[in-house]
């Protein structure tokens, strides 16, 4: 099946700022994150996209424009299912201020018994996040073959969310991943299992590219040599 790449957006004004922005309306990328941006189409320059995805939320749509400025063929198309998670009550408040709130040891040590108040649950950000990426690989291999590449530019607990489906990890363990913003995680699904094959990378991305000696999805014995 078709490969995805996760970009988390670049660094916003609410990263800066120390605040949970969730569905906040205006957070926009800071001075850092329209940077990250701009580098964002070289260094997935030798990457053909089938299609691009987005969060509707403006941090994410800012950080996929300069790539969409580089290929003028590509459209974004807007998924509320890979936006962020809806924090609730939470939304707008300062991260020191919510270390103190019982509910943050749940949402750090045990997440999938988290609700946020007036928000939704971690169960059903990951379930609703883990749908979209199935219906679009579908979608994508479908118009496009199993070799495909397309792009999902989304948020943090989002993007841990899907790592930790993939790797057929509980909920509760996926604090245990960390992504940058702007870094770039790739999951390639093949019809057995799905295989991470990059996370939280923030350098080259030449080895993304689809090749012939791909070895159908199998997992190669030893490590495999890498990208040419």
């Amino acid at each position: 099946m078709a490969t995805l790449i996760l970009v988390r957006h670049g660094r916003s004004t609410a990263n800066t700022a120390g605040l949970l922005a969730g569905w906040t309306p205006g957070v926009a990328l800071d001075e850092r994150g329209n940077a990250q941006a701009a580098a964002l189409p070289a260094r997935l320059a030798q990457v053909p996209l089938a299609a691009v995805v987005t969060s509707p939320l403006q941090r994410c749509r800012e950080t996929l424009q300069p790539l969409l400025d580089a290929r003028p063929g590509l459209e974004a198309q807007a998924d509320e299912r890979i936006g962020e998670c809806h924090y609730g009550d939470w939304s707008g408040r300062k991260l020191a201020e919510l270390t103190d709130e019982p509910l943050m040891k749940v949402v750090q040590q045990h997440p999938s018994a988290a609700a946020f108040p007036g928000g939704e649950s971690m169960r059903a950000m990951q379930a609703r996040a883990v749908e979209a990426v199935r219906d679009w690989n579908a979608r994508v291999e479908e118009e496009h073959g199993e070799d495909a590449v397309f792009l999902m530019c989304s948020h943090g607990d989002i993007i841990k969310a899907i790592v930790a489906d993939a790797l057929g990890m509980h909920l509760d363990l996926f604090q245990r991943i960390h992504v940058d913003p702007c870094s770039v995680t790739a999951i390639r699904y093949t019809r057995m299992r799905p295989y991470l094959t990059r996370l939280g990378d923030t350098g080259d991305l030449a080895g993304l590219a689809p090749r012939e000696d791909a070895n159908g999805g199998a997992g190669v014995v030893g490590g495999g040599a890498g990208a040419p």
